[in-house]
């Protein structure tokens, strides 16, 4: 990619215990800030029922709990995280929800996911490929062509570096630089990641997220 974007600065390792340390924590400071904008994302993804479906870095759950509910009693829903704090979370989410029998939970790296070839109708990311270091960015979009099928779709949303000049994006890159461990995400060029990934572009919107830029894409392998 032409496009500079900065590195991940904190480990795999770092990046679980954080997670697992706020899994409990998560939705109160982040999920009023994400909530209308996943919502967006997953009704341009258009999940139908009887479809199988992976969330990549599920989080609290929200939105796989939504895709389960989508793909009905004919089709599965997938979710990997990296953190066993946020797979507890979810877990007791889908049980309240009783939807526990439609997901199947897995810890672990997208960069190297259990699924076979061709497995998905669609694979969703929320927030989650912003956290990848630059390098890992395109082996998680490669290994999410491995397993969707050829008609799938890839559904992202993520922080977006297109407002390069943004004071708040200048600012919050700084944080990231300085603060690793609490602004471990960074903005990146999602659309054109992912087509430089080999995918082509199905949709495209721009969103603002507490004041800086977004993107939501829907992309075809």
């Amino acid at each position: 990619m032409s496009k500079k974007i900065l590195r991940v600065y904190r480990t795999k390792e770092e990046a679980k215990t954080s997670y697992d340390r706020i899994s409990r924590f998560y939705d109160y400071f982040e999920g009023p800030f994400e909530r209308d904008v996943r919502g967006r994302a997953l009704e341009q993804l258009n999940v139908k029922e009887g479809e199988t479906v992976l969330e990549v870095g599920f989080g609290t759950g929200h939105c796989l709990e939504d895709m389960a509910r989508r793909v009905g009693k004919t089709g599965k829903a997938y979710g990997i995280d990296i953190s066993s704090g946020m797979l507890e979370i979810t877990r007791e989410r889908l049980e309240k929800a009783g939807l526990t029998e439609r997901v199947e939970l897995y810890r672990g790296d997208a960069m190297s996911m259990p699924y076979e070839n061709e497995m998905f109708d669609a694979v969703f990311m929320s927030f989650a490929l912003e956290l990848f270091d630059t390098p890992e960015i395109p082996v998680v979009l490669k290994e999410i062509k491995r397993v969707l099928k050829p008609n799938g779709r890839l559904g992202v949303v993520s922080m977006s570096k297109e407002d390069g000049e943004s004071i708040l994006l200048k600012l919050y890159e700084w944080l990231h630089k300085n603060f690793p461990k609490y602004a471990d995400c960074r903005p990146i060029y999602v659309e054109q990641s992912i087509k430089d990934a080999g995918y082509s572009i199905r949709s495209k919107e721009k969103t603002k997220l507490f004041g800086l830029l977004g993107e939501i894409v829907v992309a075809k392998p």
